[in-house]
């Protein structure tokens, strides 16, 4: 290896990194607000760039089918809580429309937009809004019941969520992989290096979309409310944060990262149904060493984690996964020896 080669490798492991980096914030964004380990986060990735793909050939992307029928089931959720809480029908109704509104909307734009043959810009706003309507949706049927269960229980949960949503991926986009086109093809030479294009849009939307996240939470009233609800959720209710409505933001701003990030990623590997899980867990080792609690330390963790596994791919290219994956042994280590336990639930 020589200078050339380091370079090259070092680019490409920031470019992967700064995907990692918005995965292992909203990780810790998740975790913060909800207690919810989220391993399905990287399904949203795959969700995102395959509905991109399937749009840029003209079809109706599977993800507004499975959107159809994950709002009926929230929405039959959220009428039959109603009801049983009222006792009458009309404040069911209402709660029936106004959980499935928003996402048959979105649904059923996709149907009508899909064979029109749009500029790929507008595919990929179209593909962000798809996915990012999951989300509230999936807390809805999931986790809400559920959340004050202990985080094992919704770790476990957010175990069969991922298993259902990598089956329901196989189910609607099929074993084929996609792969999308760059938004901007240009190259540039920076002495030995060449950077593309994708790599730099890569690079700068990770860095808007955490510019973006800090100003939300230090300027805006919900971004005041999630820090509440993460740092004390019971003081966080009384002060009348809803703790249902705190989930649904958080998954919303979840999806929406993911889906993002898909369309990111799309350009540089080739995506199949099941390849959110990798890329997630790549995002959760950065998480990890950030001990699910630290934004700054998740960003840093997920840049050493891209750097790693591109300076591995040259050296170990069979063992790159093995490789980023130990990483997270010494790191538990570490903050189970220095951590304070405690069994008292915060």
């Amino acid at each position: 290896m020589d200078s050339t080669i380091a370079s090259i490798l070092l680019v490409d492991g920031l470019t992967n990194g700064a995907v990692y980096a918005l995965l292992g914030l909203t990780l810790v964004l998740v975790f913060a607000v909800t207690r919810v380990i989220f391993i399905p986060q990287g399904e949203f990735v795959a969700y995102g760039a395959l509905t991109l793909a399937l749009l840029q050939t003209g079809q109706v992307p599977g993800t507004v089918w499975l959107l159809l029928i994950l709002a009926a089931v929230a929405a039959l959720m959220e009428g039959f809580t109603v009801w049983r809480h009222t006792g009458r029908p009309g404040p069911a109704a209402k709660a029936v429309i106004k959980q499935s509104a928003l996402p048959v909307v979105v649904a059923l734009l996709g149907w009508w937009a899909a064979p029109q043959q749009f500029p790929l810009v507008v595919q990929a706003l179209l593909s962000v809004a798809i996915v990012t309507a999951f989300g509230p949706l999936v807390y809805r049927v999931a986790y809400q019941s559920l959340e004050d269960s202990t985080p094992l229980v919704l770790l476990i949960v957010s175990v069969g969520v991922h298993f259902a949503m990598v089956g329901l991926g196989l189910l609607f986009f099929g074993a084929e992989g996609f792969r999308n086109p760059a938004f901007w093809d240009d190259r540039f030479e920076l002495g030995s290096v060449i950077l593309s294009g994708q790599a730099i849009i890569i690079c700068l939307s990770a860095l808007a979309l955490i510019a973006l996240l800090w100003l939300f939470f230090e300027r805006s009233l919900y971004g005041k409310a999630l820090r509440a609800t993460a740092v004390n959720r019971l003081g966080a209710r009384l002060m009348g944060i809803s703790s249902s409505a705190s989930g649904k933001l958080t998954f919303t701003m979840a999806a929406l990262i993911g889906a993002l990030s898909g369309l990111l990623i799309g350009p540089t590997t080739t995506v199949f149904y099941d390849s959110g899980f990798l890329i997630g867990l790549k995002g959760f080792v950065s998480a990890v060493i950030a001990g699910l609690s630290s934004y700054p330390m998740a960003l840093a963790g997920a840049l050493f984690v891209g750097v790693v596994e591109a300076f591995s791919s040259f050296w170990a290219s069979a063992f790159k996964e093995v490789i980023v994956f130990t990483l997270v042994l010494p790191i538990l280590l570490w903050r189970s020896l220095t951590g304070d336990h405690s069994d008292e639930e915060h």
